[in-house]
């Protein structure tokens, strides 16, 4: 659905943020993007919606340039950005204006969405909470029905029972038909939601795999100090290590700590992905 080739961009010229990237992303995933503060996550998502232009390369959705910003393509694409303003109207209003924008927008999804969250689409949108307006703004999103939806940090300003409402909506809704990629930094809010998980650092993909190869292929320990067990990379706990080590026949599945293996896949990146290299060896 997206492809992008040798794509090459800075915002100063001395210091380059991508230098020949290359990235797929195919219909039916719902992608986790993640990466150190500051690694282009954001800028990515930029390019892909067609907001930022790069100084070569290129970015195409469903084969056309995102970059000509054609109507045909922008009506299969939202970007839920990180930071946003809102124009002073209600709901209501909002979404009579913008949802024909989106040949596929499901108004019913969207109030019933609205309904969950708790906000009132009566209410001005200004004078909502800033993580009401977030919560308003990703009912906006799913109910766009959007091919390709593309979410900048959506957690960031909700609180506790807002994330929750956010992965259960999340969870309950048809993706299968859609391409989704969620970055944040925020790598717990999403261990139930991606199926895929993409790892940007120093301006090039360094791990792409998706939620089922890395069952069968890594498991997910807690070690004692004096265990013998190999483990490809590990950090220390009360007692012990958690410790992301290669599938051996007798493992069980295991749940996938993400924030371990995010920290694993930045600091030992070589012997991570060698484990999935014809069943390759730390």
């Amino acid at each position: 659905m997206v492809n992008i080739e040798k794509l090459t961009f800075a915002f100063k010229k001395s210091q380059p943020l991508f230098t020949g990237l290359d990235m797929k992303l195919e219909k039916g995933n719902t992608y986790g993007l993640f990466g150190l503060n500051g690694a282009g996550k954001t800028t990515l998502l930029n390019h892909i919606s067609g907001m930022l232009f790069p100084d070569s390369g290129i970015c195409t959705l469903d084969g056309s340039p995102v970059r000509e910003r054609l109507p045909e393509v922008l009506s299969n694409l939202f970007i839920l950005p990180e930071q946003f303003e809102l124009p002073k109207m209600d709901a209501l209003q909002y979404i009579d204006l913008f949802g024909p924008f989106y040949p596929q927008f499901d108004f019913k999804y969207m109030t019933d969405t609205l309904d969950e969250f708790q906000v009132e689409p009566a209410k001005n949108l200004t004078e909502l909470s800033y993580g009401q307006r977030k919560k308003f703004l990703i009912a906006f999103a799913l109910a766009s029905r959007a091919g390709l939806l593309l979410m900048d940090e959506p957690t960031n300003g909700l609180d506790i029972p807002s994330k929750s409402q956010f992965r259960k909506i999340m969870a309950a809704t048809d993706n299968s038909d859609r391409c989704v990629v969620i970055s944040t930094h925020q790598v717990r809010d999403l261990d139930t939601l991606i199926d895929r998980i993409t790892v940007l650092h120093d301006g090039s993909i360094i791990f792409d795999q998706t939620v089922q190869s890395i069952i069968e292929k890594l498991t997910f320990l807690k070690l004692e100090t004096d265990s013998n067990r190999t483990n490809i990379y590990s950090e220390e706990i009360l007692g012990g290590v958690s410790a992301i080590c290669i599938r051996e026949e007798h493992d069980r599945d295991t749940q996938i700590d993400l924030e371990l293996l995010f920290n694993g896949i930045i600091m030992q990146t070589k012997n991570l992905n060698s484990a999935f290299q014809n069943g390759g060896t730390a």
